[in-house]
């Protein structure tokens, strides 16, 4: 394990902790960076396992909350319709990611072009649906009907092509469904703490033989720079979006993505 690798490992963490939360797909900058900065991962696992610390962040962030629900299961009917409705999102995301999961690491994660196009494309739907004049009916993270979950949990899938982002599919498909924006980014957060553990659980189990001690290395140093990049993130993005809504994160994806594109284009990197 080299100095370099460890700084690389370092840097990726930052962007993922950067951009976990944020409508912009982080799996997508993490490729992208890679594919210009020479970093590549054993079966591409370094992408998927760091993002745990991003989602341990969370946790932390939300976890006065999150006990105050677990809590009052037993007797409370509210926090065991918000349990459910966060289950009942995820499990479109666990049937098609056990699936597709060769397919999405072996094709989709190795395809720059498409990354970029995703990019983009994401970002005129974000753009659009963020100057869209849509009254909420939902403006509680933790009281989404059930089968109201469950089409965001559809939604959600999308993201499994890099480039899409998971967050900006989720708030996006509960924006178009009547969830408040704050709301909207919140119930992504809160989907997201499943989701990611059992991709990472899953993605780690597939690719265990492929891992080695640098790997592990690399992987734990890229976990607690986002674990700590996340924390300062995370409230962050809840003040600004409730303010000024999503378009700045659509404009950064349309840039991107074009300018990925244009390198691509001029040969500094094979798509």
């Amino acid at each position: 394990m080299t100095s370099d690798n460890l700084f690389l490992a370092a840097f990726m963490g930052v962007i993922e902790g950067l951009t976990e939360f944020l409508p912009v797909s982080s799996t997508g900058h993490l490729l992208i960076a890679g594919h210009f900065l020479g970093f590549e991962s054993p079966a591409r696992v370094f992408e998927v396992a760091i993002q745990l610390g991003a989602i341990l962040a969370l946790v932390v962030f939300y976890f006065a909350r999150l006990l105050a629900v677990v809590r009052r299961i037993p007797t409370d009917p509210a926090a065991r319709r918000f349990v459910y409705s966060v289950l009942v999102a995820f499990l479109p995301a666990v049937v098609i990611g056990v699936l597709a999961h060769d397919l999405i690491k072996r094709v989709l994660f190795e395809s720059t072009a498409t990354i970029a196009i995703a990019l983009i494309v994401g970002g005129v739907i974000l753009l659009w649906v963020d100057r869209m004049k849509i009254t909420p009916r939902y403006r509680d993270a933790m009281d989404l009907p059930l089968p109201l979950a469950l089409k965001i949990g559809l939604v959600q899938c999308i993201a499994m092509i890099p480039g899409v982002s998971r967050s900006g599919a989720t708030i996006v498909g509960a924006l178009l469904m009547g969830v408040e924006k704050r709301a909207a980014a919140e119930f992504s957060f809160f989907l997201s703490i499943p989701t990611m553990f059992g991709a990472v659980a899953f993605d780690l189990w597939k690719s265990r033989d492929a891992l080695t001690g640098a790997a592990w290395t690399d992987i734990i140093v890229g976990f607690v720079v986002t674990f700590f990049v996340a924390l300062l993130v995370v409230r962050w993005l809840l003040d600004y979006i409730s303010r000024r809504g999503y378009a700045l994160f659509a404009w950064w994806r349309i840039s991107l993505g074009a300018a990925v594109l244009l390198a691509l284009a001029l040969g500094s990197g094979s798509a």
